[in-house]
């Protein structure tokens, strides 16, 4: 191996270890307390509990500080990234979104969660991993491929999105709202102490913009192969990491992989000490069967590749950048899933095993 090798390894060594300390640690934090974008919307629906909802809007609320950061003194160029492009179609945005906060709630729990879920002990969300991975694939390179590219690709679709450019929205507002709705979920300032799984998630947002756009520049000078220039998502490395366990010769690991091994190794590792929550008791209750797994899995797979994201990758990430089509995103994901679960929920048939309240309401 010569010199020029040597440094393209280092590399891609450098950005995998990253990215699996990066999964540890959201692993770690969300097993320990059950960070959960879904589960803080049937937190509401069944308890009127807002604690976990807070923690969503505080991670929020730190990856745009983050990365407004990183734009403003560290010369990031957000506009680069994915979730920034131009030429969007919100036609597919929104219905990716919807999809997935269907599949979501149906499946009790997006893709991050179900990492989680079952490296504390769920086996069935194995099935939901595995059919999240094979339809982001298909959607991706396989058999739905044809449609996903056909409804993105749109010439009608893309030229009426295009009376609506994918700008960035005025920080000052966009904070402003939030910290309106966290004030509102909160009640009590003091509760604000209670969030710091959010404050973690969302520096861990920001350090895995730091890195990949500081290793995307490298990877240019090296003359190597491209390292993307991304943050914390799930669905399309669900569907990488399935293809490099699979066909790892041939594929290159890359961030989005080595985050999804590392959250399952720190959840798995958090979950011994944090035996509250290191089993699958939905899964065991009759009215989640594992048809749920399946149909939430496959629609959380298409939807997520539509949507360009999911409720990380879109909620937290694609949000940082303050992307209009996030917003979209987002709030079809969030609106859809709110609604699905309504429905379950007049149907006695939303699943729900533990309450989390407030420290001081306890």
């Amino acid at each position: 191996m010569n010199l020029e090798e040597n440094k393209i390894f280092e590399i891609y060594e450098i950005v995998n270890l990253i990215a699996l300390s990066i999964g540890i640690i959201f692993g770690a934090v969300s097993q320990k307390t059950q960070f959960c974008f879904s589960g803080s919307i049937k937190d509401y629906l069944l308890f009127s509990s807002t604690r976990r909802a807070s923690s969503v809007i505080m991670a929020m609320i730190i990856s745009i500080l983050g990365t407004y950061i990183l734009a403003e003194y560290f010369d990031v160029e957000f506009s680069e990234s994915l979730w920034r492009k131009e030429e969007i179609n919100y036609f597919s945005i929104i219905l990716g979104g919807t999809l997935f906060g269907v599949g979501m709630v149906v499946a009790d729990g997006c893709s991050s969660r179900h990492l989680v879920k079952f490296a504390q002990g769920d086996n069935k969300s194995l099935v939901t991993l595995l059919f999240i991975a094979i339809f982001a694939y298909a959607s991706m390179k396989g058999i739905l491929n044809p449609f996903v590219y056909s409804l993105s690709a749109n010439e009608t679709l893309l030229s009426i999105s295009s009376l609506l450019s994918n700008d960035a929205l005025p920080i000052v507002l966009v904070l402003s709202i939030l910290l309106i709705i966290l004030a509102l979920f909160i009640r009590k300032p003091k509760r604000i102490l209670q969030l710091s799984d959010g404050v973690i998630v969302g520096i861990l947002v920001t350090v895995g913009w730091y890195v990949t756009w500081i290793f995307s520049e490298l990877s240019l000078e090296a003359d190597s192969q491209y390292v993307s220039f991304t943050s914390l998502t799930f669905v399309g490395p669900s569907a990488r990491t399935l293809e490099f366990f699979t066909h790892y010769k041939s594929i290159n690991s890359d961030f989005g992989i080595f985050l999804v091994l590392g959250v399952l190794v720190g959840a798995f590792i958090m979950s011994r000490f944090n035996t509250k929550y290191s089993f699958g008791c939905v899964s065991a209750l009759k009215i989640h069967k594992l048809k749920n797994n399946m149909i939430g899995g496959a629609l959380m797979g298409v939807g997520g590749i539509l949507a360009l994201g999911c409720t990380v990758g879109q909620g937290l990430t694609g949000l940082s950048t303050l992307a209009i089509a996030s917003f979209v995103a987002i709030l079809s994901i969030g609106v859809s899933g709110y609604l699905m679960a309504l429905y379950l929920h007049k149907r006695d048939k939303l699943p729900m095993c533990f309450i989390f309240e407030w420290d001081d309401e306890k």
